[in-house]
Parts: C-alpha cells; sequence; structure tokens
C-alpha cells in the first residue's frame, strides 16, 4: 500500500508564458486554460488531414500508401488518440469556442472525430445523455455493475453487448426517457457517417477502412474498457455513491497526457469542473474520500487496472492502493476489499405497491 504524497499531476500554471500565437487563439475559446485544446486541434489537422488525403489519392504507388497508412496508424492509434479522446471528453461538457464562434464547436465531433472511430455526435449523446444521469447505474445501458468485473469472460460478454445493441439501446433510452434531441444528434451522426463509409467505399475501400471503419473498432473497444476500469470497484451497499462506484488514479503520466483524467470520482461528483482543477479538488476533499471509503490508486492508470483485474493481479493493485486515512492495516484487508468491490451486483426490483 502507499501512503498520500505531493501530487505532480497538471494544474493551471497562471505566470506561464503565452506566445503571441497563443494570444490570437484566445479570442476564440472561453476559457483560457482550454488553449492546449487548440494546439492539439491545428497539430492533429495540420498532420493527419493531409495524411487522409493522400491515403485516398487516386493509383497512388504501392509502397508510399503503405508507408502514409503507417505514419498514420501510428499517429491515430498512439500518439494522438488518448489526448483526443480526452479532449472530446472535456469539451462535450465544457464547450471550447466562444457563442461567436460556436459553429467551430462541431469540428472536433464532425471533422478530426471521426479519424479516431468518434461516429459524429455518438460520444456526447452517450456521455451526457445516459452516462452522467444514471451513474453507471441500472438504467445506465452501459453498467458495468451487472458484470463480474475481474472476469475476462465478462468483459467479453459487456463488450460484445456492447458492439451489437449499444447503439440501439442508447436510442432506446433516449426514446423512453424523452430526450428527443439527443436521439436526434445521436441517430443523425450514426447515419450520415454509415453512408460516408459506403459512399467512400466506392471511391477507394481500403483507406476507407482504415480511416473510418477500423478507428470505430478499436476506439469502442477502448472506451468499453475504459469505462470498465473506472467503475470497476462497486460498493454493493451504495452503488451510487461516486465515491464508491469511481476510482481516481494521481500521480500518473496518463495525467499529463489526457488532460487528468484519472481523477474519475470528482469527475463524477462534479462533472464540470475545469481539468485543472481536479488535483486541489481532491486534495481539497481527501478526508471526504476517506470516510467514503473511496479507492485511489498512485502510479498508474486504467490500463494497469484492467490488467490487473483481467489477471486477478490483486497484490499489484494493492501496492498501489493509496491508504488515506490509515483505513487498513495490510495488503490482505486491502486485497479481501478490492474483491469484494468487484462482484457482480445484481439489481433487485423494488415491490409492487398494492393499491389501497
Amino acid at each position: 500500500m502507499k501512503h498520500l504524497v505531493a501530487l505532480t499531476d497538471p494544474i493551471y500554471n497562471q505566470s506561464a508564458p503565452t506566445s503571441r500565437f497563443g494570444r490570437f487563439l484566445l479570442q476564440f475559446i472561453q476559457d483560457k486554460r482550454d488553449l492546449p485544446f487548440v494546439y492539439l486541434i491545428l497539430e492533429i489537422s495540420c498532420t493527419l488531414l493531409p495524411l487522409v488525403a493522400v491515403l485516398f489519392w487516386p493509383s497512388l504507388d504501392n509502397r508510399v500508401w503503405w508507408g502514409a497508412l503507417a505514419v498514420y496508424m501510428f499517429l491515430t492509434t498512439f500518439y494522438f488518440k488518448g489526448p483526443f479522446g480526452l479532449m472530446l471528453h472535456c469539451t462535450s461538457h465544457r464547450i471550447l469556442f466562444k457563442k461567436k464562434y460556436a459553429q467551430l464547436n462541431h469540428y472536433i465531433p464532425w471533422v478530426i472525430g471521426p479519424l479516431f472511430g468518434q461516429t459524429p455526435e455518438t460520444y456526447f449523446t452517450h456521455h451526457m445523455g445516459m452516462h452522467h444521469p444514471e451513474n453507471n447505474l441500472e438504467d445506465d445501458e452501459s453498467s458495468t455493475m451487472d458484470f463480474q468485473r475481474d472476469s475476462l469472460a465478462s468483459f467479453g460478454r459487456y463488450l460484445g453487448g456492447f458492439f451489437l445493441v449499444g447503439i440501439p439501446r442508447l436510442a432506446l433510452y433516449l426514446t423512453r426517457t424523452q430526450k428527443s434531441k439527443f436521439r436526434h444528434r445521436l441517430l443523425r451522426g450514426e447515419i450520415l457517417y454509415i453512408v460516408a463509409c459506403i459512399v467512400l467505399a466506392f471511391v477507394n475501400l481500403p483507406a476507407t477502412f482504415v480511416v473510418l471503419i477500423l478507428p470505430v473498432i478499436v476506439a469502442r473497444v477502448v472506451m468499453m474498457l475504459g469505462n470498465w476500469s473506472q467503475h470497476s470497484f462497486i460498493d454493493a451497499n451504495d452503488p451510487g455513491n461516486c465515491y464508491t462506484n469511481s476510482v481516481t488514479c494521481i500521480n500518473t503520466k496518463y495525467n499529463h497526457k489526457c488532460w487528468n483524467d484519472g481523477y474519475h470520482i470528482s469527475h463524477h461528483l462534479k462533472p464540470a469542473l475545469h481539468w485543472t482543477e481536479h488535483p486541489a479538488h481532491f486534495q481539497k476533499n481527501v478526508d471526504q474520500y476517506a470516510q467514503n471509503d473511496a479507492i485511489v490508486f498512485d502510479g498508474i492508470h486504467f490500463l494497469h487496472i484492467f490488467a490487473y483485474l483481467m489477471t486477478r493481479r490483486y497484490d499489484l493493485l494493492a501496492r498501489h492502493f493509496v491508504n488515506l486515512g490509515n483505513r487498513y492495516a495490510s495488503d490482505a484487508e486491502i486485497i479481501a476489499m478490492l474483491k469484494s468491490r468487484t462482484k457482480r451486483i445484481v439489481a433487485v426490483a423494488e415491490p409492487a405497491r398494492v393499491a389501497a
């Protein structure tokens, strides 16, 4: 186990100098702390969009095509995927561009989002329309509660269900909860994406597959893996408590690359909290974390959690567990608690009321 030490995760540095170009860009965005997002958008646009044009270029020499594909796959899969995905997450909660430039807010989900397997509007409608309102409880169609969360077979069923019926379930949920605007955005994005894939397949099938189809498969696996890890440890006695149905990962390079995404407890507590404020919020409320028996890991992130759960290496999870408030006397106690939090939770239906 570990004890809480000083945090190394990124915060906003008010005194950091801003370049002349940065000052120019600030006029377009609502919060100056989000300037790194604009730089990321420009980096992605200046590298990936030209590569997409090359991949779709007719009668291109095979060696050039495969070379462009290798660079493209490296950039989309290993270099930009994490930062882009969590930028999409942050900008879903907090609008990036000012009202005067509102049309620019469509650029992330509609132009560069598809290059990372994000069908337009689907992430937003799922995350904002269902996941946060339902908080991983029974009505959340992506809830992890009904699965044994240290089982690879259970994760396979979870992932398979999402691929086969995830979008229809989301559409039905939005219909059932009368969120017609969310449903319209979901269906519009999905349908137009499918149409675009069909049309472009007649133009260049290999390019369409690697640019638009394969990334969807990869992105949805990664997103479900992330959601599984973020909501693997749930207190069955209080599954709606954000402190006990999510985890927080501190002091990890992942937080520097992916905008403090490791702070998942505080994110569910305050979804609109700016990404730079999570470390301070955690420090300010650390006693609440301890009182609620929250799970905090130091030095690992969600991919580690997933790998350790699938291999049932609870010893490694316990090694990185932060013992807030000295709640546990040994790693054995921590392991027992962690195992209890990964057990499948079967929702008990409320008894029917009898009319008087």
